[in-house]
């Protein structure tokens, strides 16, 4: 070491005759040494120190290589020659002298360079004194911070280990974190073994840094003589000191580990809840034995895997119940329908039971009619799921029953304020003919759905939608306005829930264009189409889960075979009379009937008044688009009365019997059919080919 901070010393006028008091008070000895001769003179002290008689030094230094063995003298004329060159004003060191009794002692010098006015060393004043009292106080000091050293490292093991395994989720994360070979040299350990208890036996479920099993411990019994077994069989580690009592103690295990080159190992039991769920085994090739600290740290150690197994355990466990419970509440198949092609698709983000409520339904119905649901209740969590799977049975009673898109929505929204939960859902139904393609959508607080046309040009549908349901019913606010669009041949309807389109840093409507643009560019096959959406979920990442329908009308039907749109109007509902006369105003016009428009609505609301006015039952109306030489628009509305409808003259108010007046009118064509115990008034239009 050179020292360049020290002040010069000084030697006094009848030095080395008597020398200075203070360091020979300290045991110090001094030298003068003249560069120019190279003779070194020392004090009396200095000679003691060298353990040399004077008439055994002549003043050359190189007479102190008796004392000084030569390795320490190259060390030490290496120092000083450094220090004399590159303009040093002092240097230290410690180095090693051999007394005449054979002893090695520590000695230390300190030296000071005195230069003349060109900075040419001249001269070298300095003391040398035995240090080995001092450097034997250093060694202790360095062994207790070794030790204080090696206990940090040892608690760092711990903290490491449970750093990386608070990220752990799953128990092949576990495992991953101490296969890894930063997690085996965190250990301290050359290579480890884990095992799991599994129905009485030990599963052995990961070994490192090779992935290779002794052959016949991958599942063994819980008495067999392994190091594992044994300490899951009595709750207590074990430490291996040596390969010697490695082989003694089992003898079936070692002829096979001996190319690992252990020389100790610790295995460790994992306890949780004083009971065992498995061990693990550190096996080392650079120790022989453990000290008491590294025992208790190695135990602690096994504490903290304990606990991050049990954590992922019941992780995975919650998760298996709440994917089957969500598994469970969404439809088991989607029956297929003529006239469409049907995909769907689903995607968990979620973790442990952190599940959502988003799902999807297919309904067959009535008349070459189908539903589309779509929805998401608020929440991740077992209770979300269950809350969806009674929602999507209402809807789809609701709407096997008959009801209009629009009394679906809000009977469902009545459905769960009734359920008093503090869930509400967002939900999006589509009812749609798939002879004529006419569809009639209901928004309660979803996102809009998109509809992508034959030539792939892709739009997103605006709805003025209602409240979530649950929410409309809280706050009385049932009215949910229908929108009507014709789903023509090779189109397209897609409906999801806000996973997909949701992304950090990106606003909604930045998310449905993106979302627009990728099913653009996508496949024309639907279930293709699904793939590419949800790998792109996939890819997206996020903590949202996706629900997804895809909805692809076939080419047209044969229209005289049946196709409509059907309405079912109850007697004293004002509502579902609304519902018939929008259905009836949206459908003549997506039609095509052009000017005809409004006189099909008016004969369609004077039958089905009439039909509701002169019988005690509901009626049924049904418009259908009929294909031939020449394109007719056809409303029937059916009824439970067996008596036929009759003109009359109108009474002196006006306000009556002009009914089948105006159906004789405006009509090209009309009549009466028994049906049943009933009968059915129809009517036929021309209305052309469509424009």
């Amino acid at each position: 070491m050179v020292d360049r901070g020290a002040s010069a010393l000084s030697l006094p006028d009848d030095w080395p005759a008597h020398p200075d008091p203070i360091l020979a008070l300290n045991r110090m000895g001094s030298f003068d040494w003249d560069l120019d001769t190279g003779i070194m003179q020392m004090d009396a002290q200095a000679h003691e120190v060298f353990d040399v008689r004077p008439d055994e030094y002549d003043g050359n230094p190189a007479t102190l290589g008796m004392r000084v063995p030569p390795a320490e003298a190259r060390r030490l004329d290496t120092m000083v020659s450094h220090a004399l060159k590159d303009g040093s004003e002092n240097y230290g060191a410690y180095f090693r002298i051999r007394r005449r009794d054979g002893i090695l002692r520590w000695t230390h010098t300190q030296g000071y360079i005195r230069r003349d006015e060109t900075g040419r060393p001249r001269r070298i004043i300095g003391i040398v004194r035995d240090a080995t009292a001092e450097l034997d106080e250093s060694v202790a000091r360095r062994e207790q911070a070794v030790r204080h050293e090696v206990r940090r490292q040892q608690t760092s093991v711990v903290q490491l280990t449970t750093a990386a395994l608070a990220h752990a989720v799953t128990v092949q994360d576990v495992i991953d974190v101490l296969q890894d070979t930063h997690g085996l040299t965190h250990l301290g350990a050359a290579s480890l073994v884990m095992g799991l208890v599994e129905a009485g036996r030990i599963r052995m479920v990961a070994t490192g840094p090779e992935h290779s099993y002794v052959p016949g411990t991958r599942i063994t019994r819980l008495d067999a003589q392994y190091p594992m077994n044994e300490v899951v069989r009595t709750l207590v580690p074990h430490f291996i000191e040596s390969p010697e009592e490695f082989a003694e103690s089992y003898p079936l295990l070692w002829p096979n580990i001996t190319d690992l080159k252990i020389t100790s190992a610790a295995y460790l039991p994992l306890i949780v809840q004083a009971r065992p769920i498995g061990a693990i085994g550190l096996l080392y090739n650079d120790r022989h034995g453990f000290s008491e600290d590294e025992r208790n740290v190695l135990v602690a150690l096994g504490s903290s895997i304990a606990q991050s197994l049990q954590r992922a355990m019941f992780f995975e466990q919650e998760k298996d119940l709440a994917q089957g419970l969500q598994q469970a509440m969404l439809p088991r198949s989607i029956p297929s329908v003529n006239g469409a092609d049907i995909a769907v698709r689903y995607r968990s983000a979620s973790l442990g039971r952190d599940i959502g409520g988003d799902w999807y339904d297919l309904i067959p119905l009535p008349g070459g009619r189908v539903g589309a649901v779509i929805g998401d209740v608020q929440g991740h969590d077992t209770h979300a799921a269950a809350v969806m799977g009674q929602l999507r049975i209402v809807l789809r009673a609701y709407a096997a029953e008959g009801h209009t898109p629009a009394t679906v929505m809000a009977r469902a929204s009545v459905f769960l304020h009734e359920l008093d939960t503090d869930r509400f859902a967002t939900c999006l139904y589509a009812e749609i003919d798939l002879s004529t393609g006419v569809t009639q959508l209901v928004r309660a607080g979803h996102i809009d759905p998109l509809l992508r046309y034959a030539d792939r040009t892709c739009r997103r549908l605006p709805l003025e939608g209602g409240l979530p349901l649950g929410l409309s019913a809280e706050f009385g606010r049932l009215e949910y306005p229908v929108a009507t669009v014709e789903l023509d041949p090779g189109e397209t309807l897609l409906l999801c829930t806000d996973g997909l389109v949701e992304e950090p840093g990106v606003d909604l409507a930045e998310g449905m264009r993106i979302l627009g643009e990728l099913i653009r560019g996508g496949p024309d096959d639907v279930s293709d189409l699904a793939d590419r959406l949800i790998d792109m979920a996939e890819e997206r990442g996020g903590d949202d889960d996706v629900a997804l329908l895809l909805l692809r009308r076939h080419g047209l039907i044969d229209q005289r075979s049946g196709g409509r749109l059907q309405q079912h109007v109850a007697p004293g509902d004002p509502e579902a009379l609304s519902e018939a006369r929008h259905m009836i105003r949206a459908a003549v016009r997506a039609w095509g009937a052009g000017e005809r428009a409004d006189e099909i609505e008016l004969v369609a609301d004077e039958l089905i008044t009439n039909a509701l006015m002169h019988t005690e039952g509901s009626a049924v109306v049904t418009l259908r688009v009929l294909a031939g030489s020449d394109r007719r628009l056809r409303v029937e509305v059916e009824d439970s009365s067996s008596a036929l409808p009759r003109r009359r003259e109108a009474g002196e108010s006006g306000v009556s019997g002009r009914g089948l007046l105006l159906v004789d009118r405006l009509t090209d064509v009309w009549g009466v059919e028994a049906r049943g115990g009933g009968k059915c008034v129809w009517c036929e239009f021309m209305v052309g080919e469509r424009g």
